[in-house]
């Protein structure tokens, strides 16, 4: 707490008593314990903030090729990823040189094409190849589609020659 120290007054003359001029002083620890007691108590009661984390299924370990299952190109729908934010299609497997379109990431575009191919057919496998110039938002956001539409069975898969050719030659 505070503590007052008097002066001795120095004996001298008679005459007149001049005042007593106390010095003080304050003891600063019960405000420094005061200070710590706080900043422990903030310390344990706050939450600290909670990491997001994107959900992300790895693939599990490749079946023998003896046991694995050719994909119908009835069930194949191929997306391919392209430069400049740009979005193509096709359904069916590459071999049967389909027929290309664009679309976009909107929730008009690609999101009601996937919505669309599954109520056809609620076995379609979606295969997602991008192309080396694409973005990595693009294939987030396709990723996103997936699970917005639900999609079940959707493979990320390396571009071929034939997929880029088929893209520069379409003219989209």
């Amino acid at each position: 707490m505070a503590e007052i120290q008097q002066k001795d007054s120095g004996g001298g003359k008679g005459g007149k008593k001049r005042a007593k001029k106390m010095s003080t002083k304050i003891d600063m620890t019960p405000m420094v314990d005061l200070a710590f007691l706080l900043l422990t108590f903030f310390m344990l009661t706050t939450t600290f903030a909670k990491p997001k984390v994107m959900q992300i299924s790895m693939p599990v370990k490749p079946k023998p090729e003896d046991e694995q299952q050719e994909l119908k190109a009835s069930d194949a729908f191929t997306v391919l990823l392209g430069e400049n934010n740009k979005l193509y299609y096709y359904e069916g497997l590459v071999s049967e040189k389909p027929q290309l379109q664009l679309s976009t990431y909107s929730a008009d575009g690609i999101r009601q094409v996937l919505v669309n191919r599954r109520a056809r057919r609620p076995s379609t496998v979606v295969l997602i190849k991008a192309d080396d110039k694409a973005n990595y938002k693009n294939m987030v956001d396709i990723l996103d589609e997936m699970t917005i539409t639900g999609q079940q069975k959707y493979a990320l898969v390396d571009i071929t020659k034939d997929d880029e050719n088929l893209i520069t030659t379409s003219g989209l």
